[in-house]
């Protein structure tokens, strides 16, 4: 069956006023004057492509459900640690509060999510279960990418690495690593293990690294030469990345040139003072996209999980430019498509019809304002209306 809707007057992100015809879940015609019987009128407000959260830990909120003071001790094993003990008492990870947060971002424009997911030797799989269910409880709303992420460590935590396979057997579709010399002691031997496996299962890799200075350069530059070794080009990410951000010029210009050769990308959350440098960034050739990190969970009591919220905070660092503000909402949308392999993502004929419609002039006030979404459509179909789900 051949379905059918038209967006009139339209105004598209880079290309202006036209009507945009939508068949069959792609879009298949942008002009003028254009017909169908089935006709939102749009006005002239925005339309930019489906949102992507490129780095989420959604198995971890409590979205919906309780309130819980923040009383972990400090530093990350103490938020680890802390995680794990208080998951029983509050009932996490639900299916429900995933599912809440899911129904959230998807109002707020998000149409595609890579989540980071907790595997460890407490909960095992858990974890991975209820998000599966979350998403299948939104099918047709919104998709995503779970990655086997080891939270509570590797190397320190044996059995895990058992785990993670298990995960990845039963379809999970990246592996993560954590912080290989900063938590874990042995860079060589956690990268071994995380990459060992993204080979055997022919999956992605999706590293954390918050290891600063020398440290983190020096880990930077073995998962570039693990990747370039393995033929992995497309498939790696370095998530939050900080020892990018704090290096010196020559430094920073080294190791990106190193992340561009061996097509490896960024995920960021853009926290305030340690935003990636993003201009530079696309200036090599380096793929970024934007994240919400944790929402309300026992790691911050903070986040809504929109998308727009985390392209100002990016832009805020960037500069003050239109220009600056399109390229963070760039990473939030074509960016994230790009480091989650996306196909047929954009707004030209062909396309996959994942778009959001917002009452705004152009990119830059839409990040600035960030309006109501008016609507939100997920393959050519409205999932929601003004802030509400469909």
């Amino acid at each position: 069956m051949t379905t059918e809707l038209l967006l009139r007057d339209a105004n598209l992100w880079g290309a202006g006023p036209a009507d945009v015809l939508i068949r069959s879940g792609r879009i298949a015609e942008i002009g003028h004057g254009l017909r169908s019987c089935e006709v939102e009128e749009l006005g002239g407000k925005l339309v930019i492509p489906g949102l992507v959260d490129g780095h989420a830990h959604i198995d971890k909120t409590m979205w919906g459900g309780p309130w819980a003071s923040h009383a972990s001790a400090p530093g990350l094993m103490g938020k680890i640690r802390g995680g794990q003990e208080r998951r029983p008492e509050l009932g996490i990870p639900s299916a429900d509060y995933i599912s809440a947060l899911l129904e959230n971002m998807i109002t707020l424009g998000t149409t595609h999510v890579r989540t980071h997911v907790d595997v460890d030797t407490v909960m095992g799989l858990d974890a991975v279960d209820a998000v599966r269910e979350a998403f299948a409880r939104h099918e047709g709303r919104v998709t995503g990418q779970l990655v086997a992420f080891p939270q509570a460590g590797l190397l320190i935590a044996p059995g895990t690495d058992k785990l993670l396979e298990e995960a990845l057997r039963q379809g999970v579709d990246l592996i993560g690593g954590l912080d290989p010399a900063g938590l874990e002691n042995d860079a060589v031997k956690h990268l071994d293990i995380v990459f060992g496996l993204a080979e055997r299962y022919g999956v992605g890799v999706d590293i954390h690294l918050h290891d600063r200075g020398s440290l983190g350069e020096w880990q930077y530059r073995l998962i570039i030469e693990r990747t370039r070794a393995l033929g992995l080009r497309g498939k790696v990410t370095v998530s939050h990345g900080f020892a990018l951000s704090d290096a010196a010029p020559a430094v920073r210009a080294e190791l990106l040139e190193g992340l561009a050769e061996a097509g490896i990308t960024i995920a960021s959350i853009a926290p305030p003072g340690r935003a990636m440098p993003l201009k530079e960034l696309a200036a090599a050739g380096v793929a970024m996209t934007l994240g919400n990190d944790g929402v309300r969970d026992l790691w911050s009591p903070y986040g809504t999980g929109c998308m727009l919220d985390r392209a100002l905070l990016q832009a805020q660092q960037t500069g003050p430019l239109d220009e600056d503000i399109e390229l963070a909402l760039h990473a939030a949308t074509y960016g994230g498509a790009r480091v989650t392999g996306l196909a047929d993502y954009g707004l030209a004929v062909g396309d996959v019809a994942d778009l959001v419609v917002v009452d705004a002039r152009n990119a830059a006030e839409a990040v600035c304002v960030r309006p109501v979404r008016s609507l939100v459509l997920k393959a050519g179909r409205v999932v929601a209306r003004e802030g509400s789900l469909v």
